[in-house]
């Protein structure tokens, strides 16, 4: 009887022995394995990073609110909504210009990322120049490049008085249409902004949509019809973009600015910004790989891939 039971104590020993020596040797390889070099590196490569508007990056998105903010232009009353991260401290703003037709709402998925990312955003209806729904006031037959100029500058000057904007960090983006208009405002407010933002600028439009035909004021109708009767404009359409050197505009701008444009563009062809890249004389200039007119899915996120990156250079 004695026998059996210091056998069985000296079983459990044993055991007890054999098994805290296994727990140490699991515990040493794991603390090896925390130290390793190489595996953190690997954690820290896949680890996802976020620029946020303070610099560096930040693992968590900020949350933020949208406000509907209505500047006045004269007589002219133009709708907005500023997207403004959740932040007591003064942010930069990034004022987005619609394309020709379209609405605030083509800017919506720009201003929600950069929201996110801590960076303030306003986008806006241009006076007239919206396809239908447009809650700004004017019509169609009214707007112009000019016009539309117009209404991005007193949103700039608007801008910088509202409370939560930093008025010395402000970036204007624009695309198609509100690309050239964004290119006269922020040539002729370069001390005013921190940087310029083009996505497939139209600089074509003096020679599409038919209006070539027109060589003299005399010939052109009060009624202009553009890409097929889709939108029609007024008169001054044609005369405001005559008015306008677009190279001359581009060539005059001295900082650092950032074109993008898409490789599958059927409306304003890449060529157009490939020539623009070559006399803009500070330019960052990428091909948006099947970017069309207008950025979706993949292509949205490789242009914000180089949006965030330009923001915090600029503004940081």
């Amino acid at each position: 009887m004695k026998k059996r039971f210091w056998g069985a104590v000296s079983l459990f020993l044993v055991f007890c022995f054999l098994f805290t020596g296994c727990r140490a040797a699991e515990e040493e390889g794991s603390s090896t394995r925390e130290k390793s070099p190489d595996t953190v590196s690997v954690q820290e490569e896949n680890e996802p990073s976020q620029t946020s508007a303070e610099g560096g990056s930040d693992m968590s998105a900020y949350t933020y609110a949208t406000q509907e903010i209505w500047v006045k232009n004269n007589d002219m009353n133009i709708y907005g909504v500023a997207y403004v991260p959740d932040t007591d401290r003064k942010m930069p703003l990034i004022i987005f210009s619609h394309e020709l037709g379209n609405d605030h709402t083509s800017g919506e998925r720009y201003a929600e990322r950069l929201a996110e990312a801590g960076y303030a955003a306003y986008v806006f209806d241009f006076c007239g120049g919206t396809v239908g729904g447009n809650k700004s006031d004017g019509s169609n037959r009214e707007m112009s490049v000019l016009t539309e100029a117009s209404d991005l500058q007193a949103v700039l000057e608007s801008a910088k008085s509202w409370d939560f904007v930093d008025p010395d960090r402000i970036v204007l983006l624009g695309g198609s249409m509100g690309g050239l208009v964004t290119t006269i405002v922020g040539s002729r407010n370069q001390d005013e902004i921190a940087g310029m933002i083009l996505m497939y600028p139209a600089l074509s439009a003096k020679v599409d949509s038919g209006i070539e035909q027109y060589k003299t004021d005399d010939e052109i109708p009060e009624d202009v019809s553009l890409f097929g009767g889709w939108i029609h404009v007024g008169k001054n359409y044609v005369t405001d973009l005559w008015k306008v050197d677009f190279d001359q505009l581009l060539s005059s701008y001295k900082g650092h600015m950032l074109l993008l444009h898409g490789d599958k563009d059927s409306t304003v062809p890449l060529s157009w910004s490939e020539d623009a890249k070559e006399i803009i004389p500070d330019c960052e200039f990428h091909v948006i790989r099947d970017g069309g007119h207008e950025f979706f899915g993949q292509p949205f996120e490789d242009a914000m891939s180089y949006i965030l990156p330009y923001l915090e250079t600029q503004l940081n």
